[in-house]
């Protein structure tokens, strides 16, 4: 059984779990919501989101060197499934419906993700880069995952099942322009720090 299952009390294993458990409540969630849409949606997130990182694993750009299951695969298929795909379902819902929004929008959802991807390759096992794969290119494909999946999520999902943010809350003054400030100057000034760290190596 210990060849199958690696379980214990670290901060992978309940990382791992958390993310399961937090997105299989998600995405009953919005299966109850419209079942039809949101799991094509989530099917198609889902397949193009393991395709690349399987794709990624066997170039050996980056590698997962801890795994709930480490002698059946060599990614964490589950946690994948039940991360990237779901902030997709959310981001897809509460997105605003004008682009000029959009950005602003996703710029907040990317960074943050990726703040907890740079926590999960500097205090974690979960994941390890390697042939010349570094967190620039993490963040372009990020873009490229969740752009494409807010166009592909706007024809699938009709506007009575999304619940766009009002650009109201993203002006000026408003919570909203403040969250998002907040995120961006944060993981902007971490980002400046990652970045010094290295060159000082």
């Amino acid at each position: 059984m210990n060849d199958f299952i690696n379980i214990g009390l670290d901060k992978e294993t309940f990382i791992y779990c958390f993310i399961i458990l937090t997105g299989m409540i998600s995405l009953i969630y919005f299966l109850k919501l419209d079942w039809k849409r949101y799991g094509l949606l989530f099917i198609l997130t889902t397949i193009v989101g393991n395709i690349l990182c399987y794709i990624f694993v066997k170039l050996k750009f980056y590698s997962y060197p801890y795994l709930l299951f480490p002698k059946m695969t060599i990614m964490p298929f589950t946690a994948i499934t039940f991360s990237f795909p779901i902030m997709v379902l959310f981001a897809v819902r509460y997105s605003p419906r004008e682009w000029t929004w959009k950005i602003p929008y996703y710029w907040a959802i990317i960074h943050t993700g990726i703040l907890f991807e740079a926590y999960a390759l500097h205090q974690t096992r979960i994941i390890e880069y390697n042939y010349k794969w570094d967190m620039w290119d993490s963040y372009t494909w990020w873009w490229i995952y969740f752009l494409l999946f807010e166009w592909i999520g706007g024809l699938i999902i009709l506007d009575n099942l999304r619940k766009p943010l009002s650009i109201q809350h993203l002006r000026y003054g408003k919570l909203g322009w403040a969250l998002i400030h907040f995120i961006l100057i944060i993981t902007i000034f971490l980002a400046g720090y990652y970045l010094g760290t290295l060159q000082s190596k």
